[in-house]
């Protein structure tokens, strides 16, 4: 592949950076050498290392935004970025001190770069990057380095002590112990109802405190039936002082001030290129929001946010989902700018439309249904960039805001990110996996024919139709499910996607051709629950991610409650084996039944009856089929999990003013990680 830097360093460098940024920022491009692809050699995958691969995505129909619009993409874009360094903080307190050695090592190491060990050190330094720290993105076990901690060592005295977040010696002492010690900050995230998940969990949000004391503050908080209810705990850090709990709140003049003042600028700036008043108004109470620390404010932000049905541009920017943390309380920085691909959207609108058609004809008991669905608004969009926990590795549908009482009284926002998606396909052509795992030509055919478009629908009926779907009853919370709410909230939501992928409703709205569609969804589902995601553990573990438990979950419940009447068989062929659906009917109902009892679950805050459902069914792995599935899997020279590099948006200015932006696409992931940390890196070693 040929490439080539698209423009001269020298108007990079005045291009990036804007005024009242600081001069630190003002570099970078050119010290770093940032490199772009030619258009013409764009590739949608960059490079591939341990169990990672990285991908690119484009931003077709950037260049059709109005000047305006780009303008407030920057901005948004630069807010996203600067808070970048909070996530690896919230991920482990010793992170940023990791980060910034190998950081400081990759760039300065004056030693040999051939050897193998260096080669060590360069996959390590980049998994690092691509979970934002030390603890794997999406199994949470701690990432061990394959080299020596005496070449480690060797590392940090051929590197530049100037480029060194402390002194060597005081590295030597305080992080390689976190580095090389399995033991210490073992899991990111534990789940294991037999421990403290709070003490167990290695990540930053709790200090010295015990799962019960958590609980125990939190549920002191609560007004009991409060219709209302703020999100308690999303946004600070609960430590103990003195023998007493204090939260250390994420807000301007609070823990992360650097990083949020950083954020809250460049929302400002974005504030002043508005599309219409109502994106005014949410971007207003936003910033407000991250002034305060007020939890009520985020309240008023959200209604505002998804009051906002008009706006071509949007944005999540903030403390968002729960999943980082065991009990789910606290919310992991992140950012995703998109703006409407008007077009794809009708898909997903059209389904969106019916909302209240699939929730009075939904399986689940009476009491649980929503009598007046209301403003769930839905649309494809097309990715600008990403940020904090939503990138490198990203989703690919979303759903907010989170609280319930929001979405009950106000509505919705569901959105599938349509570039981020097509890039996955486009990458993932003539790979061989689905040859490998699909029984039957006509299975291989049939996901060939419909996968894509199955997978569309899934993805809009979860986030759409499913997170927005049914009701607690009074004085219940979500809360309640504790270390099992994360998944049994998406167990719910796929389970509803599943049910209505078969659907005449489909068909009649014009989204869907035939069921054949719907088969191949349920095929991909099942073998994907049952077998291939298996391919993203290592031999003799179990599942701890949600969503890999909630899909083996509701595969293997209907697996299970299926076998009498031979709904899905397990077939042996040439010494491999298959999940085969032989009656796609019966398995709708199925999965309406259990649609109805984890709804039931959820709406009556039922926590033993959720655990017992994930401990059988979402947890334990069968041992012979996982040996299978890796050593099926490690024929095909593939890696499990995949993120992105982002595009770098270019301002163009003319006497002082933005007059447009361009969209380039960096080369290498090392490069674009490095200049992050050069441009972003607002926050201190440790906060």
């Amino acid at each position: 592949m040929n490439w080539k830097l698209i423009i001269p360093v020298i108007a990079l460098a005045l291009f990036l950076f804007t005024s009242c940024t600081s001069k630190k920022n003002k570099k970078g491009t050119d010290e770093l050498n940032l490199k772009f692809l030619d258009e013409k050699n764009f590739s949608y995958r960059a490079e591939q290392f341990a169990d990672l691969q990285v991908l690119r995505y484009k931003i077709p129909g950037f260049e059709q935004l109005t000047p305006q619009q780009k303008e407030l993409a920057y901005y948004l874009y630069q807010a996203a970025l600067s808070g970048r360094d909070i996530i690896y903080d919230q991920h482990n307190k010793h992170n940023l001190a990791i980060r910034r050695t190998l950081e400081g090592i990759y760039t300065t190491y004056k030693g040999d770069k051939n050897t193998e060990d260096y080669k060590k050190f360069v996959v390590y330094t980049k998994r690092v990057w691509f979970s934002n720290g030390i603890h794997h993105h999406y199994a949470k076990y701690k990432i061990m380095p394959q080299f020596s901690e005496a070449y480690f060592e060797e590392l940090l005295k051929n590197s530049d002590p100037k480029a060194l977040p402390m002194p060597i010696d005081e590295i030597v002492k305080k992080v390689k112990p976190i580095i090389f010690d399995p033991n210490l900050e073992a899991k990111g995230v534990d789940l294991d109802p037999n421990k403290d998940v709070i003490q167990a969990s290695a990540n930053n949000f709790y200090e010295g405190v015990t799962q019960k004391e958590v609980e125990e503050f939190y549920r002191s908080k609560m007004t009991p039936n409060d219709p209302t209810p703020p999100s308690y705990g999303l946004n600070s850090k609960l430590i103990k002082e003195n023998g007493q709990l204090v939260e250390k709140v994420w807000k301007v003049g609070g823990m992360y001030s650097p990083a949020i003042e950083k954020i809250v600028y460049w929302l400002e700036k974005a504030l002043t290129v508005a599309e219409n008043e109502k994106q005014k108004k949410w971007l207003q109470l936003l910033i407000e929001y991250y002034k305060t620390g007020d939890l009520k404010k985020f309240d008023e932000y959200n209604i505002a946010w998804v009051q906002d049905t008009e706006s071509r541009l949007d944005a999540v920017n903030g403390f968002i989902e729960v999943y980082g943390d065991a009990l789910g309380y606290k919310g992991s920085f992140e950012s995703v700018v998109s703006f409407r691909d008007m077009e794809a959207t009708k898909r997903i609108a059209a389904i969106s439309k019916e909302a209240q058609y699939f929730e009075d004809n939904s399986p689940i008991m009476p009491q649980h249904k929503k009598k007046n669905v209301v403003g769930i608004t839905a649309k494809v969009i097309t990715v600008i960039t990403e940020s904090g926990d939503a990138s490198p590795s990203t989703p690919i549908g979303i759903n907010l805001p989170n609280a319930d009482w929001i979405r009950k009284n106000h509505g919705s926002k569901s959105v599938n990110l349509g570039n981020i998606v097509d890039a996955y396909n486009l990458s993932s052509a003539g790979s061989g996996f689905l040859e490998e795992f699909a029984y039957s030509q006509e299975e291989i055919e049939l996901e060939k024919k419909y996968g894509a478009l199955a997978d569309n629908l899934h993805t809009d009926m979860h986030e759409v139709i499913g997170h927005a779907s049914g009701q607690l009853n009074p004085g219940k919370s979500t809360d309640m499910l504790k270390n099992y709410a994360s998944t049994l909230e998406e167990a719910r939501a796929d389970l509803v996607a599943l049910y209505y992928l078969m659907d005449q409703k489909l068909i009649d709205i014009g989204v869907m051709p035939n069921f054949d569609v719907a088969k191949a969804g349920y095929n991909d589902y099942i073998s994907n629950g049952l077998m291939r995601q298996l391919v993203r553990l290592k031999e003799g573990e179990d599942l701890e991610e949600a969503h890999m438990r909630n899909r083996q979950l509701v595969a293997s419940w209907v697996y299970e409650k299926g076998k009498k009447e031979n709904v899905i068989e397990k077939v042996q062929k040439e010494g491999k084996t298959y999940f085969v659906i032989r009656d796609y009917q019966k398995l709708r109902k199925l999965f309406g039944d259990l649609l109805r009892e984890i709804q039931r679950i959820k709406s009556e805050g039922d926590y033993e009856a959720g655990k017992k459902l994930v401990e059988t069914y979402g947890v334990k792995v069968d041992k012979a089929l996982h040996k299978e599935v890796l050593e099926r899997y490690r024929k095909l020279n593939l890696a499990p999990y995949r993120g992105f590099i982002n595009p770098v948006l270019i301002p163009i200015e003319k006497e002082g003013k933005i007059v447009d932006v361009q969209v380039k696409y960096p080369q290498n992931f090392d490069e674009q990680m490095l200049y992050y940390a050069k441009n972003y890196s607002f926050l201190p070693t440790y906060n």
